[in-house]
């Protein structure tokens, strides 16, 4: 009866605001424009991370017993999945935690290792590397990004929303307390031998990663994703360098290889991002299972519906507080329409939780939150 009584009510709210010139009459005028949309149906890649005792050296081996009850994650595959050829070289990851770090380890099987970079903070990709994204909390706001290279060059920053929704970076931002190690299978910079692989070992503080989300515990799940990118690259005069168009002399784009891919080219759409479910088992007997949370399918229903309001609001200058009006831009609602609330900034939408009696909301900034009525 309460849940019932709930709902009438936010019912009545949504509908006695349903009134798109609002924003206007509040003075605000500003409409973000269409964004791409992902090309792939949602279905992230998913990770069981177990928990050590161990306080793991990093040295960049991760031939290191403790890394042996750690499953190997997917080798990665294009930013853009199936519609891009298999990557030229395979890269994957395991993970393993205790109550102090999140553990990483990777393998990187390259021909020619090669790297440029030495100072921290500047932008690695520029050179092949390797990248960490973490969003703890999992509402696509507030993540971090680090990136090395193979002389173990670090690039570490904090955005507090993803670019499409101007979000801010942190540069100056640092991972306090991080532990980083490269592995060279071959010899650096030499063109003239061929090489194995780079590998490895990461340690991100979880008293730097919990400022953006709780400490994980048994049953926990992160939204995270790994990337990698690499250049085309020939010898010139006994040195490395990027392959170049030879009508406009600039260098070739870059190939970006993920964990889990987003569907198009950019990193950037944290709801793309693959599951990190954290085990209190050290992996050693039976397997654990991931489970996923039924209110991710609910938060994706309501992502549709942002990307659809972001083509809406391109075109017409406003927000629809009608699902229905959305269906021309894209939105293809499965079960239940959003109820959708216009506000003096932008607008709320909300579905009813799968998991609880309250509600999963998304706003015009594309951050989603999970509310529970009131007793």
């Amino acid at each position: 009866m309460k849940k019932l009584l709930y709902l009438i009510i936010l019912v009545f709210i949504f509908a006695a605001c349903k009134n798109e010139p609002a924003l206007k009459s509040f003075g605000y005028n500003s409409y973000p424009g269409k964004i791409p949309v992902p090309a792939l149906s949602f279905s992230p890649e998913s990770y069981i991370c177990y928990k050590t005792t161990s306080d793991i050296a990093i040295d960049g081996d991760i031939t290191d017993s403790e890394w042996s009850l750690a499953p190997w994650s997917n080798v990665f595959r294009d930013i853009e999945a199936e519609l891009k050829p298999a990557p030229l070289h395979d890269t994957r990851i395991k993970m393993l935690w205790n109550d102090s770090y999140l553990f990483i380890a990777a393998e990187l099987t390259e021909p020619h290792i090669w790297a440029n970079l030495r100072q921290r903070d500047t932008i690695i990709f520029h050179d092949n590397d390797f990248e960490v994204f973490i969003d703890p909390d999992g509402d696509t706001h507030g993540y971090y990004e680090f990136e090395m290279n193979a002389y173990n060059t670090v690039w570490d920053l904090l955005l507090t929303t993803p670019y499409r929704d101007f979000g801010q970076v942190i540069d100056s931002w640092d991972i306090i307390g991080l532990k980083s190690a490269v592995k060279i299978y071959g010899t650096i910079n030499d063109p003239s031998d061929t090489d194995e692989k780079w590998t490895i070992e990461l340690a991100f503080p979880f008293d730097v990663l919990k400022e953006w989300g709780n400490m994980p515990s048994d049953g926990t799940q992160w939204r995270m994703n790994f990337s990698r990118v690499n250049w085309r690259t020939k010898i010139v005069n006994g040195r490395y360098a990027k392959e170049t168009d030879p009508q406009t002399g600039r260098s070739l784009p870059e190939f970006n290889w993920l964990w889990s891919p987003q569907g198009l080219i950019n990193i950037h759409y944290p709801e793309m991002w693959g599951f990190v479910q954290f085990s209190s088992e050290d992996g050693s007997v039976t397997p654990v299972e991931f489970v996923m949370n039924p209110d991710e399918m609910v938060k994706w229903e309501l992502r549709k519906l942002y990307y659809a309001q972001r083509s809406y609001s391109a075109e017409k200058n406003s927000y629809s507080a009608d699902a229905d009006r959305l269906m021309s831009h894209g939105y293809v609602p499965e079960g239940t329409k959003p109820e959708i609330l216009i506000t003096m900034s932008g607008y709320q939408a909300a579905l009813p939780s799968a998991m609880t009696k309250g509600f999963v909301y998304i706003n015009e900034e594309g951050l989603t939150w999970i509310s529970s009525p009131s007793k």
